[in-house]
């Protein structure tokens, strides 16, 4: 294939590198070639990506017959698809990884992408970025602790990033994307391709705010079981800390837990009930050493960022309000973080049937507690 006569605009090929952006995106479409072979041949052996794109390396010790032999068969469709879908819009960008866009931390992953697809604000990418992970099927006070934290962390400018996954994820992503779309989804399909279907308005909040969408995969590509442990760990890779929110000990937020610690990255966890089995996978990581954390300071402090003073005040005041009324509402005392009956609530606060039943309502309004089955529960207070 002869990339040369392809043309490209708009996006972020419209420039100098878009010789080099072409290039990169041809090797990328040789099919049967690691990415570890890739950064192998042009780091160790000095081979250019414009020299093998056009296929004027030899075979050597370096470059076998077999990569000779791939080089003559690059997947000419998914090299269209990909000019295609980034000329769609300016907000399409193909980032390669010699690209000075391509995140730095991501590059000390061994098996680095050779390209990311990135829907959105490049800038972010270069944002000092926690990541927030968490089971899919998280109770009402996990969703709320996402949330809130997500939001503090973003007004004291980090950028939380996740995978778009129901759950944690899409309450991590929603509570960062008003602090001036300070989130970045990585996300498990090609970049035309929004997954779960319920959060397209999401994605399209995340893009419109200024944030950016992530992704190694192609064009076309939809959700697959093995995108998605690919996709965790881009999120390990790419940022300073993993926070875990609600997790079983068998999933794939573990997994990513794991991937960031083996990458000397921080990892906190949020304790919770011991009678609520999705807090397992966070006391699991607790005895294996990740930090216990119970509010924005403490990953603040554990990560040694402290943010600026509005910020600051910020959080000051949501942790000391949030303080203040459960510490002084009678009432609302007698709800647990757990399941909590009215016939309880009623017992332990003292109060007519009717009068818990009435404030419960305000409460539930208020984003103070939560109706589930068997009764309420406690949210933490925004």
């Amino acid at each position: 294939m002869n990339t040369a006569n392809v043309i490209i605009t708009g996006g972020s090929m419209n420039s100098p590198l878009e010789t080099a952006y072409t290039d990169c995106l041809t090797l990328a479409c040789v099919p049967g070639i690691s990415l570890a072979q890739w950064h192998t041949l042009t780091e160790q052996y000095n081979a250019s990506f414009a020299a093998l794109a056009a296929g004027k390396i030899a075979a050597s010790q370096a470059v076998t017959d077999k990569l000779c032999s791939a080089l003559a068969k690059i997947n000419t469709t998914r090299y269209m698809q990909s000019v295609e879908w980034h000329n769609q819009s300016d907000l399409h960008h193909l980032v390669p990884f010699t690209s000075e866009a391509y995140p730095a931390l991501l590059k000390q992953l061994p098996d680095a992408p050779l390209i990311l697809f990135v829907t959105g604000n490049l800038t972010r990418l270069h944002d000092c970025q926690v990541a927030m992970v968490g089971s899919r099927h998280a109770s009402h006070g996990g969703l709320d602790t996402a949330q809130r934290l997500a939001y503090e962390l973003a007004q004291a400018g980090l950028t939380i990033t996740s995978g778009l996954a129901t759950g944690i994820d899409g309450s991590a992503h929603k509570g960062s994307v008003s602090v001036g779309g300070r989130t970045i989804a990585v996300t498990g399909t090609g970049p035309d391709i929004v997954y779960p279907k319920r959060h397209s308005k999401l994605a399209q909040c995340i893009v419109e705010q200024g944030g950016a969408m992530v992704t190694e995969l192609w064009p076309g590509n939809g959700p697959k079981a093995g995108h998605f442990p690919r996709r965790n760990r881009l999120i390990a890779a790419m940022t300073l800390a993993t926070v875990v929110v609600e997790a079983k000990i068998r999933s794939g937020t573990l997994i990513t837990a794991n991937l960031a610690a083996n990458m000397g990255r921080d990892v906190f966890a949020v304790p919770g009930s011991i009678n609520n089995p999705m807090t397992e996978g966070c006391h699991h990581l607790i005895r294996q050493g990740a930090a216990l954390i119970t509010c924005t300071s403490d990953i603040l402090e554990e990560l040694s960022i402290y943010p600026c003073n509005e910020a600051a005040q910020v959080v000051h005041n949501s942790e000391k309000s949030r303080g203040e009324s459960l510490a002084t509402d009678k009432l609302l005392a007698s709800v647990n973080y757990d399941v909590t009956s009215v016939d309880i609530i009623t017992e332990r606060s003292k109060l007519p049937v009717s009068e818990v039943l009435a404030s419960l309502l305000q409460y539930e309004l208020r984003g103070l507690v939560a109706a589930v089955p068997g009764g309420y529960i406690k949210l933490r207070g925004k």
